[in-house]
């Protein structure tokens, strides 16, 4: 049986670098054998199939055909539609935060960088706050993502083993991954 997935690019169509036009994103996920693929907003967001049959790491797979092929650099970070179920369904924060394009999910690249963050969750993060998820960390920056303490601690942690959207692109992914099944 094939399996829906999400690719977050990191930092893709910010700036003039690192611009891909989402058309010839879904035409090299195509060439790559992926399936179903629909790309939403102009920033790196894919909703695809695997096939069954496919094999290896998904992730890495795509960055190095968006290397080779498109003369750019992103880190990939790959969802599973079940992941990303669960990440909506889990969402501490929905009750605080007001304000969708300032609820911010975190992706981890590797679970196991959640145990980094451990130690913020300790701190008091207010009028912000934080809460981490299985594979992510959700944050509360009412005052903005570029103002925010919270954020910017996140990042200097994680690096580029992360990669955020906001929660109004989270559901909007969440929607686009559920109408293929």
């Amino acid at each position: 049986m094939a399996a829906r997935h999400v690719a977050l690019l990191r930092g893709i169509n910010v700036g003039k670098a690192k611009r891909i036009a989402m058309a010839d994103l879904r035409t090299l996920m195509e060439q790559l054998g992926y399936q179903d693929v629909r790309t939403l907003l102009n920033s790196g967001n894919v909703v695809f199939t695997v096939p069954r049959a496919s094999r290896g790491d998904v992730s890495a797979r795509i960055e190095r055909a968006i290397s080779s092929s498109m003369g750019v650099t992103s880190r990939v970070t790959v969802l599973t539609a079940v992941e990303l179920e669960g990440v909506v369904r889990d969402n501490p924060l929905l009750g605080v935060a007001d304000n969708h394009s300032r609820l911010m999910v975190s992706v981890l690249a590797d679970p196991a960088d959640r145990g980094l963050l451990k130690p913020l969750t300790r701190q008091d993060w207010k009028p912000e706050a934080l809460a981490l998820g299985a594979r992510v960390s959700y944050l509360w920056c009412p005052r903005g993502i570029i103002e925010s303490p919270l954020a910017t601690a996140v990042a200097r942690l994680l690096g580029d083993g992360v990669t955020s959207r906001n929660w109004a692109t989270i559901v909007k992914l969440h929607s686009l991954a559920g109408e293929a099944d």
